[in-house]
């Protein structure tokens, strides 16, 4: 089953765009939370995830305790935030848990954020600096998962080509 991916309120199609692509790559389940940011026929969007929408489960919600509400066990959850006390490789993900993003201005909601402390994590980056991409940060997370659990229906090797 792999990982599901929920974008709560992405705003930039670009973004949007690439991490479809690595949900299609890596077999991920992608979930939007509205408002978007952007249509989701924009130019840029379906740009960005090239020839892999093919490839996509994507699933629609009018909100993130819809998501919750639906898929939600208590363990099965990881929120992504510059605010979290737990490191994102730290942490023992499972098959099929939902890794959890905000939207680029804001992250994830606060009272979100103070109800699961315990579930939530965060990349480490410098002091200085802000925040990592939102497409680059949801790269980082599904693929530590993966690795935790030996990227199962991944191909983990490739070979050069005969001329």
């Amino acid at each position: 089953m792999a990982f599901n991916v929920v974008l709560v309120e992405p705003e930039i199609p670009q973004n949007a765009g690439n991490i479809a692509r690595t949900c299609a790559v890596t077999g991920a389940k992608l979930h939007l939370v509205r408002p978007l940011g952007f249509e989701v026929s924009d130019k840029h969007l379906k740009r960005a995830g090239l020839d892999y929408w093919h490839f996509l489960d994507i699933t629609y919600y009018d909100s993130i305790e819809e998501v919750m509400e639906k898929h939600y066990n208590g363990s099965n959850f990881w929120f992504f935030s510059t605010k979290a006390k737990h490191i994102h490789s730290d942490v023992q993900y499972k098959d099929g848990d939902f890794l959890v993003f905000g939207k680029e201005t804001k992250g994830l909601p606060e009272s979100l954020l103070e109800k699961h402390y315990d579930e939530c994590v965060r990349l480490p980056m410098m002091n200085e600096t802000r925040s990592l991409n939102l497409s680059n940060s949801v790269c980082v997370g599904v693929y530590e998962g993966h690795r935790q659990l030996g990227y199962p229906g991944l191909k983990t090797q490739g070979e050069i080509p005969k001329k």
